[in-house]
């Protein structure tokens, strides 16, 4: 009989040395777990669900002795576990184990980007998860750590900002975003990602991370997704050869492009909107939004630089061959 392999906590990672043609990778989660873990469930915004609601929601889906209270955190903790356990599948894919960082952890010990998680790093992904209210924010010494980082040829930054809702001070429009998204665990204002915004404003990272927009699924399913619009010409590297959608998540940001320079940062997926509720993106025109971007190496810069969010590596909205390529593509190309 096989086991799956231990699971460690409080651990002091082990340097991992580099293996050509295996990319090492090291995951990144933004929030402060306390901050996000202890806030006050008679809050209506900016926060986490707790575990219980997300009971609630789905019905029976968490209904095992596994999720009981005997053996999982009912609060927003558990929520948060929830997301460390949906990249287990992830990690397996890339070849090496993929260190689980936090920025503040469970016992509060602050851990910024530095050379302790940059030197065995390939290819890092910040999971841009921080509600705003926590108040986190890239540090200079930070930014600073991942120009140089970016500088080591075959390296690769991963930046997932996530879906930016609500942030209209008009009531109708939060409602109506809410309706469209129609996920009843997402408050009608839940803004995140001031470290990850921080951080692409010290980089030059052309990018802002805005609403929460349903994905189209194909007819007569509930997350078949409709195919990506890809641009198959600017995708130079082939990150997404063999890839036709990612994964369905109610409420995904649009990454907007806020430069004119066309060189500086392709679009190289676009994902179909649902249009059967209306929202002020839609209102504006819009049929799909900016789902997977590049910013190819410069001259100060020999690394690569994808935005993707962050629910396209995890397991908790579903997964299926398109997508597991999409990961084996990141880990070997």
């Amino acid at each position: 009989m096989s086991y799956p392999s231990p699971r460690f906590y409080n651990q002091i990672s082990t340097p991992r040395k580099f293996i050509a043609g295996k990319r090492r990778f090291s995951v990144y989660w933004t929030w402060s777990y306390p901050w996000e873990a202890n806030r006050d469930i008679t809050e209506m915004d900016n926060r986490f669900s707790t575990f219980t609601e997300v009971r609630r929601v789905l019905w029976p889906f968490y209904e095992t002795i596994e999720y009981s209270e005997k053996m999982f955190l009912q609060g927003i903790a558990g929520t948060l576990e929830l997301f460390h356990l949906s990249i287990v599948r992830f990690q397996h894919v890339t070849g090496f184990h993929v260190p689980d960082y936090q920025r503040i952890d469970q016992a509060g010990q602050r851990l910024p980007i530095d050379e302790r998680i940059l030197n065995d790093t390939d290819t890092l992904m910040v999971f841009g998860l921080d509600h705003m209210v926590t108040e986190q924010e890239a540090s200079p010494e930070e930014i600073e750590a991942i120009k140089k980082f970016l500088k080591r040829e075959g390296t690769c930054l991963v930046l997932s900002p996530h879906h930016d809702v609500g942030f209209s001070q008009d009531l109708n429009q939060r409602q109506q975003e809410y309706k469209h998204h129609g996920d009843p665990l997402v408050p009608r204002q839940q803004r995140f990602g001031t470290y990850t915004r921080s951080l692409m404003k010290g980089l030059g990272v052309p990018v802002e991370n805005r609403f929460g927009l349903r994905p189209a699924t194909v007819e007569g399913t509930k997350n078949q997704l409709v195919p990506l619009n890809k641009q198959m010409d600017f995708d130079k590297r082939g990150w997404l050869n063999g890839v036709n959608t990612f994964n369905f998540h109610m409420h995904l940001p649009h990454y907007a492009v806020t430069t004119d320079d066309p060189k500086l940062i392709h679009v190289l997926a676009r994902q179909p909107i649902d249009m059967a509720h209306p929202h002020p993106f839609i209102e504006a025109g819009n049929k799909e939004f900016n789902m997977f971007l590049w910013m190819p190496p410069n001259e100060e810069r020999a690394g690569d630089i994808l935005l993707a969010d962050s629910t396209i590596f995890t397991t908790l909205f579903g997964g299926d061959e398109s997508l597991e390529r999409f990961w084996k593509n990141l880990a070997t190309l």
